[in-house]
């Protein structure tokens, strides 16, 4: 399971859309996204590259902490 930080997140509809967000992207899978601790946790069933990652949160209203 790969998990990142995820600043910006305020409520359950935030929750939501990064959990779109990622789902919409080919080889992740089980997405589980915590707003207490601002972290998304996922399983990819192959590599996915972290730039799409960052875009696909970013057209959701987010940034991805480094």
């Amino acid at each position: 399971m790969t998990t990142i930080k995820i600043k910006g997140m305020t409520c359950g509809h935030c929750v939501m859309a990064v959990t779109k967000a990622l789902g919409s992207i080919d080889g992740i899978r089980d997405v589980q996204v915590d707003l207490e601790k601002g972290e998304a946790a996922f399983t990819e069933e192959k590599t996915v590259d972290r730039a799409l990652i960052r875009e696909r949160i970013a057209k959701a209203g987010f940034d991805v902490a480094d």
